[in-house]
């Protein structure tokens, strides 16, 4: 019985996920329904400002910013068959698990300095 419930935890790995890091500035392609039968993919860019890697639960949350400065946030399951591909563009210095503090800031301040991988 135990075995058969460790199975439905063991989740194949998507290979169109790459190795993500707080600080990331990812692009996201991720299936939505439009209507009742339509499906259409949307990207989300934006920086990942939390990581959460908890078995199969496992999420991470992208912070952008939208039209008129506002933030917009979205969190999304790394196991979910909704996420078609991410792309990193690039990597940033961070020193904290979790990046809370670029809520609060905008402009230049909310810049992150680039880490480059050779």
């Amino acid at each position: 019985m135990s075995d058969l419930l460790l199975k439905t935890f063991d989740n194949e790995e998507n290979e169109a996920i790459p190795e993500l890091n707080v600080g990331d500035d990812v692009s996201v392609h991720v299936r939505i329904n439009v209507g009742q039968r339509n499906e259409r993919t949307q990207l989300v860019r934006g920086t990942i400002i939390r990581l959460r890697n908890s078995g199969n639960n496992r999420n991470f949350t992208v912070r952008r910013i939208a039209t008129n400065g506002i933030g917009v946030e979205r969190t999304f399951l790394l196991n979910s068959p909704r996420i078609e591909k991410i792309d990193v563009q690039r990597h940033a210095y961070v020193r904290q698990a979790n990046l809370y503090f670029l809520r609060d800031r905008t402009g230049k301040s909310a810049r992150l300095r680039e880490r480059r991988v050779y």
